[in-house]
């Protein structure tokens, strides 16, 4: 049993680092929407062999990350505006739930790191770093919902933003944004508030605003 966990352990952690590597960096838009891959250049990337690579495309691809053409081309897809509308829409359920269970759970420490966040976010947006953002403003709401404890919904949220990391990086470009976003000390002040409408407001706001302006 010990030789077979042994014998199945570098093909399954070669796997997984390919997996997690990848899906990080289509998550942060570090690659733009339609941009094809090869198994070959994936391999090459992570320094694995095509198996690992292929099993870790293919996870992509049935999670929506990737897409797959008739003809074998994977790419990262470019959404069309109704599927825009379709992913903003399910971040407008999926994240204001989140952040209404997070509010009683919001104690000053948690206030305090979102601000240390949103300070993160200025810096990324002055360096004009549009990968850098998209981390900094995922960990924003990450944060947030973590207060949730509801990691099935949170994981939900997760594979939405998974599909529209590339269009995020599109969306970054096209706002030329020159300060943190507005709706996040909106959200901020909500939860010293204790105010339930008005967070829901702000998160519905922040998630779906930039999102409808790019399908607009």
């Amino acid at each position: 049993m010990n030789t077979q966990t042994r014998t199945s352990d570098p093909a399954t952690s070669a796997h997984d680092r390919v997996y997690r590597g990848l899906r990080s960096r289509i998550m942060l838009g570090q690659i733009a929407p339609g941009e094809a891959l090869t198994l070959r250049g994936v391999g090459r990337e992570f320094d694995v062999s095509m198996t690992p690579a292929r099993e870790a495309v293919r996870r992509l691809v049935a999670e929506g990350a990737l897409s797959l053409s008739s003809s074998g081309r994977v790419a990262t897809p470019e959404l069309s505006n109704e599927r825009i509308e379709e992913l903003a829409a399910l971040r407008a359920l999926i994240e204001v739930e989140l952040a209404s269970r997070a509010l009683p759970r919001a104690h000053m420490a948690l206030i305090d790191r979102l601000q240390s966040i949103n300070g993160v976010i200025a810096e990324m947006i002055e360096n004009r770093d549009a990968s850098g953002y998209i981390r900094s403003n995922l960990e924003f709401h990450r944060t947030l919902y973590l207060r949730a404890q509801a990691p099935a919904m949170l994981a939900t949220a997760e594979n939405v933003w998974l599909q529209l990391g590339p269009t995020m990086r599109a969306l970054y470009g096209k706002l030329r944004r020159t300060e943190p976003p507005h709706f996040h000390r909106l959200i901020i002040a909500a939860l010293k508030a204790g105010d339930e409408p008005g967070l829901r407001l702000a998160v519905r706001s922040d998630v779906t605003q930039g999102l409808r302006l790019l399908a607009s």
